[in-house]
């Protein structure tokens, strides 16, 4: 099956990678807790994925998915992050926001709403392989 590309800017590569090197303490614990190795759902998530002009903090390919972990910079940087989220989804991303709190005192809480919002998603092999039938 061919993966579909998402084009991205090669500058931030090596902003990722030092994105990686340097996670914040929520993204540490979703990532180790929640996303690391296929534990969750068997679904393979990456950190600090670069789409478009944009790095997000988590990514998985199958269900188009991005994850963002929102800490207090994010406050005020609502209309960039509402920007951001609508030209992704123009490539048919979904992104799903948590605040570092939701992760930090409420991971269980966490792993459950993403859980559900997961079932409502087909996964892109199965949408590739319907239109291949």
């Amino acid at each position: 099956m061919k993966k579909l590309y998402i084009p991205y800017n090669q500058k931030l590569i090596e902003v990722a990678r030092e994105n990686r090197k340097n996670p914040t303490h929520a993204e540490k614990k979703i990532w180790f807790r929640v996303l690391k190795s296929r534990q969750f759902e068997n679904y393979k998530f990456i950190r600090q994925k670069p789409l478009d002009n944009f790095i997000v903090d988590f990514y998985c390919s199958e269900l188009m998915l991005a994850i963002e972990i929102d800490g207090d910079s994010h406050v005020i940087r609502q209309e960039y992050d509402v920007l951001r989220s609508e030209k992704l989804k123009a490539y048919g991303i979904k992104v799903v926001r948590y605040t570092n709190n939701d992760v930090m005192f409420n991971i269980e809480e966490v792993y459950q709403d993403l859980k559900e919002k997961i079932k409502k998603i087909k996964p892109y092999r199965q949408k590739h392989d319907v239109l291949q039938n």
